[in-house]
């Protein structure tokens, strides 16, 4: 019988909390690979989530936790597929791995794989549509919200919600397995993966709805998924790339949030950063040649990355060098989001005016987000016009839904005078 430790409500909803932000990606993928039953799985997995959450504060925390939510999760799962059989009448529908023993009840104690990349894998199917495949990775592997995930990819939650469903009835009714692909299938699903990995990664950077901040667990997980990727295909230089620019943009995360607020790149304590894994990422960034497609985009960002992680101080940035990199990708990528990043960089350069100028435009290809506006004001506050950088600050802050965010632009609104009449 396991063992469990003394009941205590806050450590274990805490401990809860953890393990959910941590692991559901790694339950769920070993729960689909030993039941094959991805349309069951998902519930079962969030039933046991439930169950510990109204038992462990009074009953204790189990000695292993991850594999006592794996382990009812899979009962939860077992005791479907046998009603299923019984209604229907069917020949037995427990599809159970033959890797695992004769038990189709798992030991609570055991240790877990970690089948995560072989779940992204299956995200990326090419018979999953292609709007669809980072979305449900997400889901799935990383355990994003889907109205955080409506979020990032700007639709609605309904949208997203019915997206999602649609890409799990495919898997399901398409009895696409839970496996890592054979070389060439790999290959041909290289790009959605690494894409895959860097919108869970940019989610961790993403500052949410709400009180929410960052998360760099979630950041972190998806650039352990692609060194994961990177080791599995070592000749491959999109992963590698991959992985040099997420090195670098995670090597700041320390520095990122300091007493509850967000800090921005110039501002940031950069003896927090990590040198040695900015060294590291560096170094496997000089081997990546210049590439086409998207391993050049992730090689460009990572050159820019790398520009702002080795300038001692925000003064000793190389712009010009950011600015000609951000050129450089806009015309690969024809990306409005690169577009305004470059106008940032230009506006180091040549001045606010330069800046402005490649902003026009924009609020069409762009959307509803803040960012755009927030961006406008800034460079209208350096060039002197601050009746116009009021008007864009009170935009930016209309359209944030974030606190942390709203906040500081609202004290940077507050810092200005309002403009005398004429």
């Amino acid at each position: 019988m396991t063992s469990r430790s003394g009941p205590s409500s806050t450590s274990a909803e805490r401990l809860l909390a953890d393990i959910h932000r941590d692991q559901w990606g790694r339950l769920l993928s070993v729960l689909i690979g030993r039941t094959r039953r991805l349309d069951l799985c998902e519930d079962a997995l969030a039933e046991a989530f439930a169950r510990a959450a109204s038992r462990w504060p009074h009953e204790g925390v189990p000695r292993n936790a991850p594999g006592w939510l794996y382990t009812t999760a899979h009962r939860n799962v077992i005791a479907r597929l046998r009603s299923e059989a019984v209604a229907g009448r069917k020949a037995p529908l427990l599809a159970v791995r033959e890797t695992v023993s004769g038990s189709v009840d798992p030991d609570p104690d055991q240790e877990l794989p970690d089948e995560r990349l072989q779940l992204i894998l299956l995200c990326c199917h090419p018979a999953i549509e292609p709007a669809s495949r980072s979305a449900l990775a997400l889901r799935l592997v990383m355990g994003t919200s889907t109205d955080e995930i409506a979020r990032l990819f700007l639709v609605p939650t309904p949208t997203m919600a019915a997206r999602l469903t649609r890409a799990k009835k495919k898997i399901v009714a398409a009895g696409i397995p839970l496996r890592l692909p054979v070389e060439a299938e790999l290959a041909d699903r290289l790009e959605s993966v690494c894409r895959t990995v860097y919108l869970a990664f940019t989610a961790g950077y993403t500052p949410g709805s709400g009180d929410d901040l960052l998360r760099a667990d979630l950041a972190g997980d998806a650039l352990a998924l692609a060194r994961i990727l990177a080791a599995l295909v070592p000749a491959e230089a999109m992963p590698a790339a991959l992985v040099a620019l997420l090195s670098l943009q995670h090597a700041r995360r320390d520095a990122r949030v300091h007493e509850g607020e967000l800090i921005r790149l110039a501002d940031q304590d950069r003896g927090r950063w990590h040198a040695a894994e900015i060294a590291v990422a560096s170094r496997l960034l000089d081997l990546i040649p210049p590439a086409s497609g998207f391993t050049e985009a992730l090689r460009l960002e990572a050159l820019i990355a790398r520009e702002h992680a080795i300038a001692a101080a925000a003064s000793l940035t190389d712009w010009s060098s950011v600015a000609r990199r951000y050129e450089q990708l806009e015309v690969l990528t024809g990306s409005p989001v690169v577009r305004l990043n470059r106008a940032i960089a230009v506006a180091e350069v040549d001045g606010p005016e330069a800046g402005l100028v490649l902003l026009a435009g924009l609020d069409e290809l762009i959307g509803e987000g803040h960012r755009l506006h927030s961006v406008r004001a800034d460079l209208l506050r350096r060039t002197g016009a601050v009746g116009e950088a009021l008007d864009a600050y009170d935009r930016a802050i209309e359209r944030c839904s974030n606190r942390a965010e709203r906040t500081f632009l609202e004290r940077r609104r507050g810092e200005l005078s309002d403009p005398v009449p004429s």
